[in-house]
């Protein structure tokens, strides 16, 4: 590939990537405060750089995978940040789940500085990630669009194409986080009333993935919860702070249903019961007691 690519956070998400655009031939720089991380993928071909902007500097395209809008604010605007590094006409790929509002917030200030975003929230775990099969949902102007297409489809085998306006891409994912919230309340709720009524939570489990009752994340995550296994993958922080992020956005939409508040107030009290540190199967653990 003829273009570099940055990525700033190579965690869980950002490092599948990594792994995968250097399996396809890209050229890549990583930057992160975990130095083991960064290591890692250097031992795999992978460029380490000291700051985002060192990392930034080289590339034509800087990936951002942190967690949140304080860490994606440093990133971009603090001390040795991505903006005063790069050249006009870089473009930041925006990939943490953050709010709408800081989406457009961040693409504004950053077109003042001459460079251009793509909001695009992921879905799907490392798994997906590392063999580009995770989705993306994209937000961005279509000229913009264009000129990153084959990264953007190295990245994901499942783009969706949200609108040109970056935010959407936040918006639409936190749509989504919130059915995996809730989807996942409910899963834990249904297997830990089902083992007080005296049933096999496994053989349950069996049923409800071949009946009406399946989700995704249910199965995935209630099949280690059953085996006792809560080493997190998918800290149970993530989903407390995208459940919490989407019924901001939902306010602010002026939209009230019956069953978001529920799952942030889950989620929210699992965190408050020691479980942060755990997967999100923990919410099994939760509601079992």
């Amino acid at each position: 590939m003829t273009q570099m690519v940055s990525i700033v956070g190579v965690g869980n998400m950002g490092g599948a990537m990594a792994v995968n655009l250097l399996a396809q031939g890209w050229a890549v720089r990583v930057h992160d405060i975990d130095t083991v991380k960064v290591q890692a993928l250097a031992a795999l071909g992978a460029v380490a750089a000291a700051t985002p902007g060192d990392c930034a500097a080289p590339a034509a395209v800087t990936i951002v995978c942190v967690v949140d809008a304080l860490q994606t604010e440093e990133v971009l605007f603090g001390a040795g940040s991505v903006a005063a590094a790069v050249p006009a006409g870089h473009t930041v790929m925006l990939c943490p789940t953050i709010s709408p509002q800081d989406v457009e917030a961040f693409a504004q200030r950053l077109a003042a500085h001459g460079l251009h975003t793509i909001d695009a929230p992921m879905s799907g775990g490392p798994a997906r990630a590392r063999d580009g099969s995770m989705s993306l949902m994209v937000a961005c102007a279509d000229t913009v669009f264009s000129r990153h297409s084959a990264l953007i489809n190295t990245l994901s085998a499942k783009v969706f194409r949200i609108s040109q306006r970056p935010g959407d891409g936040a918006r639409t994912k936190l749509v989504n986080n919130l059915l995996a919230g809730i989807n996942l309340v409910g899963a834990a709720e249904v297997l830990a009333l089902a083992v007080r009524m005296g049933l096999d939570a496994g053989g349950t489990l069996d049923v409800i993935e071949q009946s009406s009752g399946q989700s995704w994340i249910g199965s995935d995550r209630m099949r280690r919860a059953i085996a006792g296994d809560y080493a997190p993958r998918a800290h149970m922080t993530l989903l407390q702070k995208d459940t919490r992020l989407a019924m901001q956005a939902a306010q602010a939409a002026g939209f009230e249903g019956p069953l978001g508040a529920v799952a942030r107030d889950t989620f929210a009290r699992a965190a408050a019961a020691g479980l942060d540190g755990l997967d999100d199967a923990a919410l099994y653990r939760l509601l079992s007691q």
